[in-house]
């Protein structure tokens, strides 16, 4: 049964939006940690919106990205929308229950399903207790305001941190799971 493993880009102040601020601290050891996420996953989950962005570039970025870009492509998305209506870059819409249909994702895969930025979709997810990894990419820069990924309001939730993941350009992964 695969797990869903939600990996999100943030600030030390918790912004989350238009990550145009780790251009500088995306690092060939940066590549290789997102290689690994990548390859362990057998589908991408995604809101509407990151799969927009997402759909819109990545199918012209084979040749400059490499195997990275083929993986990208080729992997199945799920598209959690209302309002989606003809998706396509091999994507299928999630509409309903989202509990239910997630559920049923987890089951059609033994890899991870992983969740990329998508800030609503995480915290639905984790409301629903279905995150079982939340991997936050700190970087080290204080963005002052923009959409932070766990707004005010958002459930209360205890982590417990399995792991770090430390780059030299001074980003580094948290990597939690639900408290038991």
């Amino acid at each position: 049964m695969a797990g869903i493993v939600a990996l999100t880009y943030v600030s030390l102040d918790g912004v989350m939006e238009n990550p145009s601020w780790t251009g500088p601290y995306f690092t060939a050891e940066h590549a290789e940690y997102a290689r690994g996420r990548l390859f362990a996953s057998d589908a991408l989950l995604l809101g509407r919106v990151t799969y927009e962005g997402m759909a819109a570039a990545w199918p012209h970025m084979e040749e400059s990205e490499g195997e990275f870009a083929v993986r990208m492509n080729a992997l199945p998305k799920h598209v959690v929308s209302t309002t989606l209506e003809r998706p396509a870059w091999n994507a299928t819409v999630v509409r309903g229950d989202l509990a239910a249909e997630v559920g049923e994702l987890k089951t059609r895969y033994a890899k991870d399903l992983l969740v990329y930025a998508s800030g609503e979709l995480t915290n639905a997810l984790i409301a629903l207790g279905l995150v079982d990894e939340l991997k936050l990419w700190v970087h080290p820069v204080i963005v002052g305001r923009g959409k932070r990924l766990f707004p005010e309001g958002a459930p209360a939730t205890t982590w417990t941190l399995a792991s770090t993941t430390v780059f030299d350009s001074g980003a580094l992964v948290l990597d939690y799971r639900p408290a038991a």
